[in-house]
């Protein structure tokens, strides 16, 4: 396949403006920066970058976003035989992962792809992914409570880094904050909450980096967008 075809059908521009991009240096293929415009690549053996970031087909992989329900569990099979994550899952022709978790009775942006290596940037604690969740809990919490939250707190293994948390509302006898962390440990929003003396009642993720889960209905995918596939893979 001619090289500016593959960059086109990877999403990068019009074949003209590939030629041009070609033209200026900022392709490589197998590392060898490639300005000749007809260069022919094999789409399953070389490795095509633009300005150092890998590019690829559309269609060669697959992301999607579920809002996992209540109930579900963050895994491909379960011994116990509970509901799972993939069975609200559309029917693909290409085999998905669930990127990262959500515990059993968390709600939420949940990820799937079969893009391994954006997969492992996403859940890595170098990357410093930020997530974000609303966490309802009965009562409400004191000034200093929220400034330790904020500042980190120990969860008995693991001191927190600084979390963003706002008080969304606060009615009836319950409270809902927005919390923000980069962390990813074991239960690690309902671990904090309880290291200042509050039991979290409901849980959702609403956003994982600039992804933002939005209207989506509970059980619910959708394919993420090309501006949002090329904000993950573009790490």
């Amino acid at each position: 396949m001619r090289l500016n075809k593959f960059m086109a059908l990877s999403g990068v521009d019009s074949r003209r403006k590939c030629d041009e991009i070609i033209l200026s240096g900022r392709v490589r293929v197998n590392a060898r920066v490639v300005k000749k415009l007809g260069t022919q690549v094999d789409e399953e053996r070389d490795l095509v970058t633009l300005d150092n970031k890998p590019i690829r087909l559309k269609g060669e992989y697959v992301y999607l976003m579920l809002n996992k329900p209540v109930g579900t569990v963050t895994t491909v099979i379960d011994p116990q035989h509970r509901r799972t994550v993939m069975d609200c899952l559309p029917k693909l022709d290409k085999r998905v992962y669930p990127v990262g978790r959500l515990d059993y009775n968390t709600s939420g942006l949940l990820l799937f792809t079969n893009d391994g290596d954006t997969a492992q940037k996403l859940i890595h604690p170098k990357y410093e992914f930020e997530k974000t969740y609303l966490a309802t809990i009965n009562g409400t919490l004191s000034n200093e409570s929220i400034e330790k939250l904020r500042n980190g707190v120990d969860i008995g293994d693991f001191v927190t880094s600084p979390a963003r948390v706002i008080l969304v509302n606060s009615a009836h006898n319950q409270s809902t904050f927005e919390i923000t962390i980069h962390e990813g440990k074991n239960r690690q929003v309902r671990r904090m909450f309880e290291s200042v003396g509050s039991e979290v009642q409901v849980l959702k993720r609403i956003a994982y980096g600039k992804l933002q889960l939005g209207d989506l209905p509970v059980g619910k995918t959708r394919t993420l967008t090309e501006d949002e596939i090329k904000y993950i893979t573009s790490l």
